[in-house]
């Protein structure tokens, strides 16, 4: 961008299950936003799958939509960038025509592959910085090629949501670094795909995209530009995965700022200047821009759990169940829940949980089942952190981010559970932001990841209560412990399934 003129820059975010394109001024105000959503299919238990031409329609028509309320402004757009959901895996002919479906992170069917690997292969997880867990393209493709050998023989190249937008996009199949440290198929150490994962799988390196930057920049496809109303050539940044682009779009961009973010599922992570796996393998590690690594954990309950409720409990009005939760005491009288209804993930990256609720009397009621799931959504979130810290990683501020923080009870009790002070952003739109303020810096009207950091200001904070934060302390033991002592039912569980 030449010098002195205002940016305005589209942060596009492709979500799970909608896509969210924002623009942004170089103040992080935002000028136009637009949202479309597309479906998430299910057709067997532990399958999670979406249309690839689904989500690649949606993405460019809402980009249409958002450059056409800037342009009404009388505003130019200097570029975008994008933000993808990560982990998600496609398999493409030698025409680059979809073989079928493309599973998505929450796609739990390479569970025995997962096992496996943490079992012959734990070194991949230090080598890779991702966890052996079935949401990863290293698991899912040794599923392929042991359950669908024809598609796993036809695939001429495997791809994700990333991948799939930047084409559509711009005509090139490339990642990102930190959508390629996700697959837990690309090197920490060397930035480009390990040895040992593919020869596992099976892959060879040219099936895969070219690993580049977060701030490589592709020119606008003709194409892309005819569907979005964009000048062909505008700059698109290939950006980031979701989890690195929500903690710039909360500022929590350098060591010591924990990131916390509870939408559908929820995750904490953590910026830091040197990448490295923890020793007891609790925590993922991703590339993002030099001098900045994501390290935390992800959990799969979130706003998924309260929608569930929602659903049994033939309440449509989730304010309503909210409201029934905070009138019952911290610990819900005694009633504990194991929320993992989508399975688990971080920290112990196990495959076999399931849903549980423990210590249920005649006299619970509706608002002691929400605040128990609630609380246990929390008191997930607090074992990462508990596993942050004992990684070395010194925690000074927390900022949160995403559906929950709606709601000032769910903002209190996150509080309470984690004990520390959380601050929440002045405006609440997670990666679309941080897409945008990466994009900026890629365009130079921002000087640095860290001065993009800086932009964005906390609004509100919520401090722990010390009654209620007494009540989780001595709770999460019996939280902790319960998962395991259940391991062996949820095994037969899942065998009998």
């Amino acid at each position: 961008m030449s010098g002195g003129e205002e940016a305005v820059v589209l942060g596009v975010d492709v979500g799970t299950t909608a896509v969210k394109v924002g623009a942004f001024d170089a103040q992080g105000a935002e000028l136009a936003s637009a949202q479309r959503g597309y479906a998430l299919y299910e057709p067997h238990p532990g399958h999670a799958e979406q249309d690839p031409q689904e989500i690649a329609n949606a993405v460019l028509s809402v980009i249409g939509q958002a450059a056409a309320a800037v342009h009404e402004r009388g505003e130019r757009i200097a570029g975008l960038c994008v933000s993808t959901a990560m982990h998600g895996l496609l398999a493409l002919d030698k025409h680059d025509r979809p073989l079928g479906r493309l599973i998505t992170w929450a796609d739990t069917r390479a569970f025995r592959e997962a096992e496996w690997l943490a079992a012959e292969h734990p070194e991949l997880h230090d080598r890779t910085g991702a966890p052996l867990h079935p949401m990863t393209p290293l698991a899912k493709l040794l599923w392929f090629r042991t359950h669908e050998r024809v598609r796993f023989d036809r695939a001429q190249r495997w791809v994700g949501v990333k991948e799939l937008i930047l084409t559509a996009l711009a005509d090139e199949w490339v990642i990102d670094h930190s959508c390629a440290t996700g697959t837990g198929l690309l090197s920490l150490d060397t930035l480009d795909w390990e040895p040992e994962a593919l020869e596992l799988t099976g892959v060879r390196p040219e099936q895969l995209c070219a690993p580049l930057a977060a701030s490589t920049k592709l020119p606008l496809g003709h194409r892309a530009a005819r569907a979005t109303g964009l000048a062909p050539g505008t700059p698109v940044v290939i950006g980031a995965g979701d989890g690195p682009l929500a903690n710039l779009g909360l500022g929590a961009a350098e060591p010591g700022v924990l990131a916390c973010s509870i939408g559908t599922s929820g995750a904490l992570r953590l910026m830091v200047r040197r990448g490295a796996v923890d020793r007891d393998h609790h925590l993922f590690c991703y590339a993002f821009v030099p001098g900045h690594w994501l390290v935390g954990g992800a959990i799969n309950s979130g706003g998924a759990v309260l929608e569930w409720l929602g659903r049994v409990l033939g309440e449509p009005d989730l304010t309503v169940l909210l409201a029934e939760a905070a009138a019952v005491p911290a610990g819900s009288d005694g009633l504990l829940m194991l929320p993992y209804l989508l399975g688990e993930r971080a920290p112990d990256w196990s495959t076999l949980p399931r849903g549980a609720l423990v210590g249920l009397e005649h006299s619970h009621g509706r608002g002691h089942l929400v605040r128990a799931a609630l609380e246990g959504v929390c008191q997930q979130l607090a074992l990462v952190l508990n596993s942050i810290q004992a990684a070395g990683h010194e925690i000074r501020e927390v900022r949160a981010t995403g559906g929950f923080a709606h709601s000032l009870f769910w903002r209190q009790l996150l509080c309470d559970v984690l004990e520390m002070p959380i601050g929440f952003a002045e405006r609440d739109q997670g990666a679309a932001l941080g897409a945008a303020l990466l994009g900026m810096v890629a365009l130079d009207a921002i000087a640095s990841i860290d001065a993009a950091a800086a932009t964005v200001r906390v609004a509100a904070e919520s401090r722990p209560d010390p009654s209620a934060a007494s009540v989780y302390r001595r709770q999460r033991p019996a939280f902790d412990e319960l998962s395991d002592e259940l391991k062996p039912a949820f095994r037969r569980f899942r065998d009998w399934a």
